[in-house]
This record gives structure tokens, sequence and C-alpha cells, in this order.
């Protein structure tokens, strides 16, 4: 067992160029959200231009669902990322080996009890979204094969996660590649060859997950590193689990029923018939896109930031903030252009058919240039997260997100029947967000949680 924290693979942050450590670690992260997003989008690809408008709406319109599923996982991702970081800032090599083997035992277990929610309740959930019968049958049939995949996806990040939060961004970068150009692949073969429709790309997709994972692990088995797995450690530290769950789930709880709650927006959108269902699908897919540069800063100053209060660094932090924050929202500006002007390019990969290009065009365009306001949530979250405050981020997004959309939906839904005001019930959840999320961290006293940290 390793004695002490070696840097093999592995970046310390609490020393250095800030921005280039922050650009540098978000780069490989970005790279391989991109890849990681392809898994779906390429379904939505191949369905909408091989199968058909209801296939691809089958498809898109799972998103909410999955996501939600997913919700609390990814807290629990993003809970171990914190705690191990900040071991590692620490140089505590005995808590850090802990809190690997607990994050992994921990995700084993999740993973296959939200799999099983998932494949139970994919039929009630779409209905729950007025989904049209046109796109109900193959929904169920491309949800229920991916929710048996979801422990494929879900160890992969929860590996990620465990290496991230050494500093080893490249690596889960690799293996992404690998598997995202396997799953292109898989879903060409399924749906031209086999004429499996949704179902082949469903099945695609989650054997692209199960070798992303599998190979993640490989090389957290054979590392000789401070965080590598071995068969005999792998047990619950229910200290240790405490600490995860207080930094993540909140995140985690959060993400899922934001998730959820967007259920209830897609059945607005369902509302207007299948095309509409299928261009917010198209526009759901891009705006994943679209947010991978700010998440993937978001999670390098999380990163930064648990390393940094590890090793009681304050004012590093806050330059780092002020870095990251202008880095983000450059970029976001030049994105917002891009989508803007390609809509209907971008659109047209999916599906030509005249009304489901409206709609897309529409949605894209329409909510694009809001995009910048998730700056604010994204970063500022993420750097409150690596100090241990998951909480407030929760209840700031939950309360935006959440209760302040679906107010807003359901009011504007009464008032008039256009459209364009259902399709910004996004961003105005992101104003409001971004404006409660500057004034708590500017009044919130971050830097004395960093003294209690243990």
């Amino acid at each position: 067992m390793p004695a002490s924290i070696k840097k093999e693979t592995v970046t310390d942050m609490t020393e250095g160029v800030i921005w280039k450590r922050l650009v540098f670690f978000a780069l490989p992260l970005f790279i391989g959200n991109i890849f990681q997003q392809l898994y779906n989008t390429v379904d939505s690809v191949v369905v909408g231009n091989f199968v058909g408008a209801d296939a691809l709406g089958a498809v898109t319109s799972t998103i909410p669902i999955v996501m939600t599923l997913i919700g609390l996982f990814i807290g629990l991702t993003m809970g171990a990322s914190v705690v191990i970081s900040q071991y590692f800032g620490a140089k505590d090599a005995e808590n850090l080996r802990k809190s690997t083997h607990t994050a992994v035992v921990s995700a084993v277990i999740l993973s296959i009890m939200i799999a099983a929610v998932g494949y139970y309740s994919t039929a009630w959930l779409l209905r729950m979204m007025n989904t049209p019968e046109s796109v109900m049958r193959e929904g169920v049939i491309y949800l229920e094969i991916f929710s048996l995949g979801l422990p494929g996806l879900m160890l992969y990040n929860m590996g990620s996660a465990i290496l991230r939060a050494v500093g080893d961004s490249k690596r889960p970068l690799y293996f992404l590649i690998l598997s995202s150009i396997l799953n292109i692949i898989l879903d060409l073969v399924f749906v031209i060859y086999f004429k499996s429709g949704v179902a082949g790309v469903a099945y695609a997709t989650i054997i692209a997950q199960f070798i992303s994972g599998l190979m993640i692990f490989w090389i957290l088995f054979h590392s000789h590193e401070s965080h590598s797995l071995s068969f005999k450690e792998m047990k619950i530290d229910f200290k240790i689990l405490r600490k995860i769950i207080a930094f993540g789930m909140p995140a985690g709880f959060q993400m899922a029923v934001t998730a959820f709650s967007n259920v209830f927006v897609q059945a607005y959108i369902n509302a207007y018939g299948a095309a509409s269902t299928a261009g917010w699908g198209i526009y759901a897919r891009v705006d994943a896109f679209v947010i991978l540069p700010i998440q993937s800063m978001a999670m390098a100053i999380t990163t930064f930031v648990g390393q940094n209060a590890g090793a009681r660094k304050p004012e590093r932090i806050k330059k780092g903030l002020r870095d990251c924050m202008l880095i983000s929202i450059g970029v976001s500006l030049v994105i917002v252009a891009i989508i803007y002007i390609g809509a209907p390019f971008i659109v047209g990969l999916f599906n030509r058919e005249a009304a489901v290009l409206y709609y897309g065009v529409l949605f894209l365009r329409l909510n694009s240039i809001f995009d910048p306001f998730n700056v604010t949530n994204q970063i500022q979250a993420g750097a409150l997260r690596g100090v241990g405050d998951a909480k407030t981020p929760m209840m700031i997004m939950l309360f935006s997100f959440v209760i302040l959309r679906q107010i807003y939906l359901f009011i504007i839904s009464k008032i008039t029947s256009s459209i364009y005001f259902i399709a910004i019930g996004y961003p105005v959840g992101w104003i409001v967000c971004s404006t409660l999320m500057i004034i708590h961290v500017k009044r919130s006293g971050w830097e004395k949680q960093i003294a209690k940290l243990d």
C-alpha cells in the first residue's frame, strides 16, 4: 500500500499559474464531456435520419427521465470528488485510500438500485410527461434498455471522479473517446444493418458504457498510486461516507428534483404535438453540448478549490474563482454566437422535416442567448462545493429551477398559448439563480469554512 501521495499522473493545483492549471485541467474534461454527450446525441442523429421523427422524439423525450434517475448518483460522485481532492490537497494518504474505496462500494450499490427503479418506472414516467402516443411505444423500449446499462455509466463516472479529484483528467478522456467511437459504430450497425430501430441504439449505448466503466476500473486496480483500488480494502468507512453524502447529496438531490420537474416542462412542450417534442429534444441535445465548457470549468474549480481548501489557501481560491469566471464568460459568448447563426444547419443534422426544423431552430435561438447566465450558476456552485458548502447551491437551484420555474410555466400557460413564453421557462430560472448565487458568495464568508475542515 502506498504510504504517501504519489504524483505520477496527478496534478497538484495548490501550486503554479492558476489560469493554466484550470484550463489545462478543464480541457480534457471538456473533450471527454463532448464524447460522453455523443452517446445519446449519436442515438438521436441515427434514429432521426434512418428511422423517423417519431423515433427521434422517443429517444430525445427521455432526457428528463434519465437525468432524474442519475441525479442522485451524480451527487455521490461530486461528494466523493470533493472529499478525495481535500485529502489529496492535505497530503493525507490514509484517508485518501479510505475515501476512494468507500466511494466505489457505495457506487456499486446505488447504481444497481437506480437501474432497477428506472426499468420498472419507465412507462409511468413517460405517461406523466403526456408523451404523444406515436412516440410512447418506442420511448418505453429505449428507456427500459437504457436503464439496464446505467451501472456501466455510473461506474465510469465514479472512476473518473476519483481520477479528477487527484488532478488526472486525461486518462478518463482516452477511454471515453474509445467507447464513444465504439458507440457510433454499433449504432450504425444495429440500425442500418440489423434494422433494430430505437432498441438498437439503446443496446449500442449500454455496451459502450460498460466497456468505458471496465477500462477505467482496470486503471484504478492496476495503479501504484495512493488512490489505487484493492479488493482487500473494498469496504465502506461510514465516517467518510457521511462526508461524501454531506458534500455531494445536496447537489445530487437538486439535480434529481430539477430533472424530475423538467418532466413537467416536457409535458408543456409535448402539448404542441410530436414535432414540438422532437424539436425540443434536439434543443436539449444541442444545449447539453453548449453547456459543456462551463460544466468542465465548474468541475475544474471544484477540484481546484477542494485541493486549496485542504492546503488552507483561501487567497488562491479567490484568484482561481475570478480567473475561472472570466474565462467561462468569454467562451460562453463565443458559443452563443455560433449556435444562433448555425441553428438551422444544426437542427437539420437530426431531422429535416419542416415542422421539426421550425421548432428546433426556435428553441435553440430563443434559449441560447440566455446561456451566459449559466456561467455564474455553474462556476459559483462548483466553488462552494469545493469548500464543502453543498446545501446553499442546492437550495438556490431548487428554488430557481423547480419552484419558480413551475410557478412561471403554470401562470404563463393560463395567460397565453404562445410556445415562445413556454420555451423561456428555463432562462427565467437561470437568471434568478445567477442573481441569488452572486449575492450568497459575496455574503457567505466561505473562507471561514476552510478552517473547519478535518
